[in-house]
């Protein structure tokens, strides 16, 4: 890069720090934020419209959907090819394009089996061949590995809700013998064996795709039965669906998924349920669980979560007590170092939803959430790593605005600093490259002292004057 450009870069990134507020440049508890809204970010004739307002409400991240048997309802001749003419992905792909230039990375949740893969059942039902769901996966990730044109994607989960019927059958297994005069009825837990299965399929091709790429696993319901039930759909309580999937060897993941909603739409996010059922009120008791049963600390990223409103949903809560609920839910997660993103659904009430939860109107009139959940959102928002003492580490921090304007490889003037506490460790000024994965790679430059926590804030420039200032939290064990 010519040294006049460079230092012209850093020009501009020295004038956009003076005008970064002092709250965002000292350390706080920080996580992704965003929300989970197909209909509105994907379907809508306003979709441009709303990510903008949903970036504006704090937003960091998109939840979408990746639903293979809508995505590839017929057998592609080349499943390894997004381009075959089997796939549409041209939703997705705009969506992906274009949430950069609104501050906004992607998390892709890959989900439901197409007829064809598995012998023309429902999509909650097995592939016949896992190796086909691999595939799948390795095309979406390979896609969208920010090489090949179609944007990055750097976070995914697997499956939806997979300790429920409704979205992975079988979850038990009845079978009948003798016992002497006696016929015995013995029902045995197969759905985290069977999710196991899926997400192996599903996590090996995401990372042959995309080997920086982060994913989650479980994304489970609140709550389940843990016996079947006549007439009613089986389910399996999150804590036991995690016990038993902790016994399924080669499992490797970077965080859980969860949704823990209140067991009724007028309940407050505190609601007091059983374990092994997982709302917030026992998501410290799961964390400690899981903790035990995968020996080690286990991230968790809520991937939904949210509160309906009357009159739209009739047993829904008012638009003021929605809103005192955001705040509570948003208030509790900040306060819990192991939750490491917060994804609300939905962001707008749509005709294409059924969950009257968005922080809009159908209109796109703000309801009191709106302003309620950002106040908190906007504080909160920021990407977080956790390093071993004594490391030194290389933080990525995302640039989903410069990564919109700029290839890979693009020269990024900036001025970073590093924080502890009120503290002012580090000031930097240089110019480095734009890596595929939306970020650039900050070396803390020191060795990272246990217990301690570091706040590391880029202000970016390109040479086109666009600018842009995003953080990653450093939490060192």
């Amino acid at each position: 890069m010519p040294v006049l450009k460079a230092a012209r870069l850093i020009l501009l990134a020295l004038t956009a720090l003076l005008v970064v507020g002092a709250a965002q440049a000292t350390a706080a508890p920080r996580m992704p934020i965003g929300f989970f809204d197909d209909p509105t970010f994907r379907w809508s004739p306003d979709r441009a419209t709303n990510l903008q307002r949903a970036a504006e409400d704090g937003a960091s991240v998109i939840h979408t959907t990746a639903s293979w048997n809508t995505i590839a309802p017929t057998k592609p001749a080349n499943a390894s090819d997004g381009s075959d003419p089997a796939y549409h992905l041209a939703d997705l792909d705009e969506l992906v394009a274009h949430s950069g230039l609104y501050g906004l990375r992607v998390m892709i949740d890959i989900t439901g089996t197409p007829k064809w893969a598995n012998g023309g059942k429902a999509p909650n039902r097995m592939p016949k061949s896992m190796s086909t769901l691999t595939t799948f996966a390795r095309m979406l990730a390979t896609r969208y590995n920010g090489a090949n044109g179609h944007g990055y994607v750097g976070l995914y989960s697997v499956w939806n809700e997979p300790n429920l019927g409704l979205f992975l059958e079988p979850q038990f297994t009845v079978s009948k013998h003798k016992k002497g005069k006696k016929v015995v009825t013995t029902t045995k837990i197969v759905g985290p064996a069977n999710y196991a299965k899926l997400y192996k399929a599903a996590y090996a091709g995401i990372k042959a795709g995309n080997h920086l790429a982060q994913v989650a696993i479980g994304e489970t319901s609140a709550r389940g039965r843990d016996k079947p039930l006549k007439g009613v759909s089986d389910s399996i309580a999150p804590g036991t669906f995690a016990k038993y999937l902790a016994k399924v060897k080669g499992l490797k993941f970077d965080a859980w998924a969860h949704h823990p909603y209140p067991t009724r739409a007028d309940l407050p996010p505190m609601q007091k349920v059983r374990y092994p059922n997982v709302t917030l009120s026992t998501l410290p008791k799961f964390e400690k669980d899981l903790k035990t049963f995968f020996h080690r600390t286990v991230p968790v990223w809520i991937t939904e979560y949210g509160h309906e409103t009357k009159p739209a949903e009739p047993h829904g809560v008012s638009y003021s007590t929605q809103s005192k609920y955001a705040r509570q839910a948003l208030a509790y997660a900040r306060k819990d170092p192991n939750i490491q993103m917060f994804i609300w659904f939905v962001f707008r009430d749509s005709n294409g939803n059924p969950w009257q939860s968005g922080l809009e109107q159908p209109s796109g009139a703000a309801k009191l959430a709106y302003a309620g959940f950002g106040s908190i959102a906007r504080l909160v928002n920021g990407a977080t790593m956790t390093v071993k003492a004594g490391s030194h580490p290389v933080v990525p921090v995302y640039l989903p605005v410069m990564s919109y304007y700029n290839p890979p490889g693009a020269q990024i003037g900036m001025t970073y600093k590093i924080t502890n506490g009120s503290r002012t460790v580090t000031v930097a000024q240089p110019v480095l490259p734009l890596r595929a994965d939306q970020a650039v790679g900050i070396p803390l430059g020191f060795a990272a002292s246990k217990a301690k926590t570091y706040t590391v804030t880029v202000t970016a420039n390109d040479s086109g004057g666009h600018t842009e200032t995003e953080s990653t939290t450093v939490t060192v064990s």
